[in-house]
């Protein structure tokens, strides 16, 4: 069995342009949970099994937010795999380790998902379950 190449990277400009276009839908989507009445507490939220984009709350709910920024909406929508959704939970499984006062109340995961067609960001509570 020949062993399999990984694909090449993209160059460092795409790259770097592509981590710029994802700080923006950030912004953008904390732009609009703010505007919905969350307090942003978190932002690109690492540790060593997963990594939340946003993480946010308003009185009795903390929000765990995946963003997505795609050409359109059902592209980003359609573009949260399986494995970012496990690597999402585990890292909120950290976060409330760390921050055990947050299970007093309601926790969610939430998707915003951002165009560059123009389209306004789209905000999708519940997005996906997790049991705790």
């Amino acid at each position: 069995m020949a062993n399999a190449k990984a694909p090449p990277k993209p160059p460092l400009l795409e790259r770097l342009a592509a981590f710029h276009r994802g700080i923006q839908a950030e912004r953008s989507a904390a732009a609009l949970l703010e505007a919905q009445g969350f307090r942003i507490v978190a932002r690109r939220w690492k540790t060593k099994v997963g990594e939340v984009d946003l993480v946010a709350r308003r009185p009795g709910l903390l929000i765990f937010v995946e963003v997505k920024a795609r050409g359109r909406l059902d592209w980003a929508a359609e573009s949260v795999s399986e494995r970012q959704r496990s690597r999402i939970i585990a890292a909120a499984e950290a976060w409330l380790a760390a921050n055990p006062n947050d299970l007093n109340g309601d926790i969610r995961f939430d998707a915003v998902l951002v165009s560059r067609s123009g389209a306004p960001p789209q905000h999708i509570p519940a997005a996906f379950d997790a049991s705790f």
